[in-house]
Order: C-alpha cells, then sequence, then structure tokens
C-alpha cells in the first residue's frame, strides 16, 4: 500500500467519524445529564483520544510525507491545500475544541457545549474539503 493510499484512508475515516461526532455524539452530551455529566466527559475524553489519536496523527504523518515526496502526477496545489487544511483542523482541535472539552471536565455548561458544537462545523467543513480532494488526488496518482 503506497503513502498516498494509507493517507487517503486515515482522511476518509476522520470524515465519516466527524460527521458522526457533529450530527449524533456532540449533540447528545447535551442529554448526559447533570448528575453523571463529569464521570461521562472524563470517559469520553479518555477513550475519544484512543480511537482519534492514532488515526490524526497518522493521517499528519502521511500527509508530510506526501508533501516531501509527492506522486509526480499531482499539482503541487492540491498537496499544498492538503497539508493546509491539516494545519487548519490540528489548530481548531487545540484552540477550540480541546478548551470547551476542558471547561466541560467541570460539569455540564451549556455555553461550552454551544461553542463546542457550532466551532466544530470548521473540523466537520476542512475533513469533508479533504476528503474530496484526497480521493481526487487518488484518482490521478
Amino acid at each position: 500500500m503506497t503513502i498516498l493510499s494509507i493517507h487517503v484512508a486515515a482522511t476518509l475515516f476522520m470524515t465519516g467519524l466527524i460527521w458522526f461526532v457533529q450530527i449524533v455524539h456532540y449533540p447528545l452530551l447535551a442529554r448526559v445529564g447533570r448528575e453523571g455529566f463529569v464521570e461521562y466527559e472524563a470517559a469520553h475524553a479518555r477513550l475519544t483520544t484512543l480511537v482519534v489519536g492514532p488515526i490524526m496523527l497518522l493521517e499528519a504523518a502521511t500527509g508530510v510525507l506526501v508533501v516531501l515526496a509527492p506522486p509526480a502526477e499531482l499539482p503541487s496545489w492540491s498537496v499544498w491545500s492538503g497539508a493546509g487544511l491539516i494545519l487548519v483542523i490540528w489548530t481548531s482541535t487545540a484552540f477550540l475544541q480541546v478548551p470547551q472539552h476542558r471547561m466541560l471536565t467541570a460539569g455540564f455548561d451549556c455555553a461550552a457545549h454551544r461553542r463546542l458544537v457550532s466551532s466544530n462545523w470548521l473540523r466537520t467543513a476542512a475533513w469533508t474539503a479533504r476528503a474530496c480532494l484526497v480521493s481526487w488526488m487518488a484518482t490521478i496518482a
């Protein structure tokens, strides 16, 4: 399997996952209930990291490799656009979603939950754009 194929697979996995998170998982946080929310959020953070962390790292690492040694058929704009979108996703995660999750570890907060759901649309859009881009890249490489 080529680096590009692994990269495409990681991106498509994360795109499907982020849509599930955006439409189902994050909105349902409001229904957990205040009594069990702190424990739920702690388990959520730990378990989500186990699933998401390795795939995000794999996507980023293979993205770097695609930038460093792009298939000859790929236009440079596509490689750099994909890398830019990875940067958007990681920046959004670090500066928008993670701080809201940290606030939620103290207990359910309507404002933090609303900011989490609304800010996550940035990652959803970026991963969707990446899925389209890398799928196209796979067809020409």
